[in-house]
């Protein structure tokens, strides 16, 4: 999508239609700070004065001012209170906004930046939240569908600022938000993919694919060399599958001793039937996003390769399907992971925690600073936290803390919950190092306390099962694929080296 930045009376351009974000109380009076275009300011004073638009956050209202402002339509979205403003207000508002012009056929948009004259937020953040949140709405996954859609394709999108001395810090934020929303679109199209089209060896090209395009290094490993790095998790949940597995690692910067090294790794189960354990079938067409944590690895190091921080980020994803087969685990097979350590496997529904502890280890050989983990894992974690959040469990407070600081400005909230001794108690096996899992309760945390046997490293994990894919249409979401990660472990790298 074409993204222009113009300087100017916002409105003053004829026969466009324009977005503009009002908080709620606002009066547009003569001094306002706004920089709106003045038959628009007295137009929007007009409506304003008769009550039925309060500002309220995602209120909308279409209005065509027919010849009384340049606009052909106005597009106006509530911001809520100015006091608790911040960018996820702007990404819900934008997304409301786009979702509406969209559905009036719409192709060209303009829009004012959310928040700008608030005084609460830096141009520059409010630009981003801005366009990340209007490029998000307009995602529509419809890649199988032969009869086309009801609504239009967004083709350009221009931001106006009123004033041109801010244009080189907005113009930052712009770009930053382009580029975050690109790698989110492509977790979502990732997990969007149903199982057939995108088992591991796809997935893997996918990955390849946009390391090549962002100057990544790309190294994919096949059965041959994942038998060589004795990976005896990842190679047990795949003996169902006739897919062969493979083993993604992605590569942005170098290691150097001026600078830190992180490792994100991503659950990449492209379909999950449970293996033996198998699923209820109802809601299994659901596990082709079982590889969302796998999606969210490969749109922020996309993401990543293109903003360039100073940092070497390190992306690994074990990826196979889990499938039933004369050859599958068995509940009661005790497997060998690459670090050596035996594992009683009780259910093979629960071969996510398996795969990941084979990356787990595999991470150890770049000594990094911080491992962050995120996968589709437990039930239990949206049980507990339904979909307003991830489950957030680790070993280092201060690396808890940068997670979650990243996740609230990003807009994707976690939540921390504990790792304690009895979560550890519940997965002993009476004839393996440890088994995995640890009965009904507490599901999320004995799977956290699972992982935490294969780490050496400050480390994360993130239990993504509520909020990698939403059934209902949300601000800047539709049905489907949520992308969830890939902004808060792009902000996670971005703050690193304040």
């Amino acid at each position: 999508m074409q993204i222009d930045l113009k300087a100017g009376r916002i409105g003053s351009e004829n026969d466009t239609t324009v977005v503009i974000g009002l908080f709620k109380e606002d009066k547009l009076e003569e001094d306002d700070s706004s920089g709106m275009e003045s038959a628009l300011r007295r137009y929007l004073r007009e409506i304003l004065a008769m009550g039925d638009f309060k500002g309220n956050g995602e209120e909308v209202a279409v209005l065509y001012p027919r010849g009384l402002a340049p606009p052909s339509r106005v597009i106006l979205v509530g911001l809520g209170e100015r006091e608790v403003f911040d960018p996820e207000s702007a990404r819900r508002a934008s997304g409301v906004a786009v979702k509406k012009a969209m559905k009036l056929g719409v192709t060209e948009l303009s829009t004012a930046i959310h928040g700008l004259d608030g005084g609460i937020l830096s141009p520059e953040d409010c630009a981003q939240a801005t366009v990340e949140g209007l490029l998000l709405g307009a995602y529509r996954y419809d890649d199988f569908k032969t009869d086309g859609s009801d609504e239009s394709s967004l083709v350009s999108l221009t931001v106006l600022i009123p004033r041109r001395a801010q244009a080189r810090d907005i113009g930052d934020g712009i770009e930053a938000g382009r580029i975050t929303a690109a790698g989110t679109i492509l977790a979502r199209d990732l997990s969007n993919a149903p199982g057939n089209a995108l088992p591991p060896r796809k997935l893997a090209a996918a990955a390849r694919r946009m390391a090549s395009n962002t100057g990544l290094a790309c190294r994919i490993l096949t059965r041959k060399h994942i038998e060589e790095e004795r990976m005896g998790a990842l190679l047990a949940v795949n003996a169902g599958s006739e897919e062969p597995p493979r083993f993604i690692v992605l590569e942005y910067g170098e290691p150097a001793d001026d600078r830190d090294t992180i490792v994100l790794i991503g659950k990449g189960i492209t379909f999950d039937s449970g293996g033996i354990s198998i699923k209820p079938s109802g809601g299994m067409e659901d596990m082709k996003h079982d590889m969302s944590g796998a999606a969210a690895v490969v749109g922020a190091m996309h993401s990543i390769g293109l903003l360039k921080p100073p940092i070497h980020v390190v992306g690994l994803i074990p990826a196979t399907e889990n499938l039933p087969d004369g050859r599958a685990l068995k509940p009661g097979d005790v497997i060998t992971t690459l670090s050596r350590k035996t594992i009683e496997v009780v259910n093979t529904d629960a071969e996510g925690r398996l795969v990941l502890a084979d990356a787990l280890g595999y991470a150890g050989r770049y000594q990094p600073a911080a491992v962050v983990d995120l996968a589709t894992l437990t039930g239990a974690c949206v049980v507990a936290l339904g979909h307003a959040g991830s489950g957030m469990m680790g070993n280092d407070e201060t690396l808890l803390d940068r997670v979650r600081a990243a996740g609230e400005v990003s807009g994707e909230r976690v939540w921390p919950l504990p790792l304690w001794k009895e979560y550890h108690d519940q997965i002993k096996s009476h004839v393996a190092d440890v088994k995995n899992t640890g009965g009904r309760w507490g599901g999320a945390l004995t799977a956290g306390a699972f992982l935490e046997k294969f780490v050496d490293r400050p480390w994360v994990h993130l239990d993504i099962a509520g909020t990698a894919y939403t059934e209902s249409n949300k601000p800047y979401c539709p049905r489907g694929a949520t992308g969830v990660g890939v902004r808060l472990l792009v902000q996670l790298v971005k703050d690193w080296n304040p």
